[in-house]
């Protein structure tokens, strides 16, 4: 049985991890404050449930404290972003990945606790650029992996 994830905020970067771990077997439960993006996500996602993770009765309600990884991947609301990271934090969530829109955003979520800060659009450039750069390198790592 896989680990059991949590992705708060199901737009473009959040549907796309919960389709990969859905995908691989994990149980996950999309979290969104819009209707639309949960009726959206309900093919790749164990469960589905709106709800507005920065109230905390929200986040005790889904039982958000019983899942190993909880994901935040909200988008351009940098509060609400820092706010549920911080009561996920003080609800006792083993491990949370935040995803950042800039550094400053990034350096507020590392110290209120979120485990892993990662930057989507930041990375994924740098990606490009490295696989344009050395796409034999790039190619040759892709395949062992897939061997392995």
């Amino acid at each position: 049985m896989g680990k059991q994830y949590a992705i708060i905020g199901m737009g473009r970067f959040g549907s796309s991890i919960a389709n990969r771990l859905y995908e691989a077997g994990n149980e996950v439960l999309g979290i969104d404050r819009d209707e639309v993006r949960i009726e959206e996500s309900r093919d790749f996602v164990t469960h589905a449930v709106i709800a507005d993770t920065t109230e905390e009765n929200a986040l005790r309600e889904i039982g958000i404290r019983n899942f190993d990884v909880v994901v935040v991947s909200i988008g351009n609301d940098i509060q609400a972003s820092i706010l549920t990271t911080l009561l996920l934090k003080e609800l006792g969530v083993k491990h949370i990945v935040a995803k950042a829109l800039n550094k400053y955003h990034g350096k507020v979520l590392s110290k209120i606790g979120a485990d892993k800060v990662v930057y989507p659009e930041r990375d994924m450039g740098e990606r490009v650029a490295h696989s344009l750069m050395s796409p034999n390198v790039l190619n040759f790592i892709k395949c062992r992996r897939t061997t392995a």
